[in-house]
């Protein structure tokens, strides 16, 4: 067994989920969540069973009532309905998604044409777009760069979703660069620093493994991803699952090594309970491939800090101790 590291839970996630679990603390349930908080199947599940209620527009939260936007981020529209309906808002979104929205209205005050390299439908891509939507036109992928047009080449910019594939990126970056050679580059990287380091990691370990698994649920963008880098980097064969169930014997027909990842949205907790049915398998020898340590935090959302700053609740630091492992049980 090669285990890379790192892998699971990044800061803009252990941010997000710890925002529902304290809110629940605080506010009592019901809580309201627009989307997934995260994209886990797990995380939903189990902060359901605590009171999260989620749904999918901010028109099904009841007027009045406290809704958390989740590590996505939304657009200034959203906003502007949650307003509307005099609902209270926390705003989890991650921070490094936050700079690409600001990246976004800068460049579109400044009139640049704004090519956002993402995928069609991807919630982080709704609201970057939401931002600046006279100026944003996707650009989903290599294959999407002969569809684009822009008013002027000498004012375009490209930024990107922060959960992409690197090298696809770059190659659609390139691409982008052969149309208009006068485009720029966003002020620093916006695919994050977690999705990075999670797939040079599981490029290091790949070559060396006949079947790499991923955990994460099929709506996470980053662990999706982290299958198509396994088969990229080498791995012989790479499957995403949800959950320790799903691994089918098929898959481990003359598999001597095995390489275990996961998304930035997955809980140790569901790694461990793979490496658990590995070892039942006869995978039972592990060896941490570690290619960088990450110690980032951010803090809770500025609303649910004041809030319990003014209601005297004591500490208002994130609880990283316990973020790995998604400490909440259904009650």
């Amino acid at each position: 067994m090669l285990l890379a590291a790192p892998r699971g839970y990044c800061a803009g996630v252990d941010r997000a989920v710890e925002a529902v679990e304290r809110a629940l603390e605080h506010y009592g349930a019901p809580v309201y969540v627009r989307k997934e908080i995260v994209h886990n199947k797990y995380v939903v599940e189990t902060l359901t069973a605590r009171g999260a209620v989620f749904v999918e527009e901010t028109d099904q939260v009841p007027e009045g009532e406290r809704v958390i936007f989740s590590a996505h981020g939304v657009s200034p529209a959203v906003h502007a309905q949650a307003a509307a309906r005099s609902l209270q808002t926390i705003d989890a979104t991650c921070p490094l998604v936050t700079k690409v929205h600001k990246e976004a209205v800068r460049f579109a005050r400044e009139d640049f044409d704004i090519l956002l390299i993402g995928h069609d439908g991807h919630e982080e891509v709704e609201g970057t777009a939401g931002e600046a939507p006279d100026h944003v036109q996707l650009v989903n992928g290599p294959d999407a760069v002969d569809a684009v047009s822009v008013r002027d080449p000498e004012r375009v910019v490209w930024l990107s979703q922060t959960t992409l594939s690197v090298d696809e990126t770059m190659d659609t970056v390139r691409r982008l660069r052969e149309r208009f050679p006068a485009m720029q580059d966003p002020p620093s990287d916006d695919i994050c620093y977690a999705t990075q380091n999670r797939q040079v990691a599981v490029k290091k370990l790949a070559p060396d493994c006949d079947l790499v698994i991923v955990v994460g649920s099929a709506n996470s963008s980053n662990s999706v991803r982290l299958v198509e880098v396994a088969l990229d980097a080498g791995a012989r064969s790479s499957y995403r699952i949800d959950q320790a169930s799903e691994l089918r014997d098929e898959w481990f027909d003359g598999v001597t090594t095995v390489g275990l990842t996961s998304g930035a949205s997955v809980p140790e907790i569901l790694v461990r309970d793979v490496l658990d049915a590995l070892a039942t398998r006869g995978y039972g020898e592990v060896e941490e491939v570690r290619t960088a340590t990450e110690d980032l935090m951010f803090s809770l959302p500025r609303e649910l800090r004041a809030d319990l700053k003014t209601a005297g609740s004591g500490d208002t630091r994130p609880r990283r101790e316990n973020r790995r492992s998604l400490s909440v049980e259904p009650a």
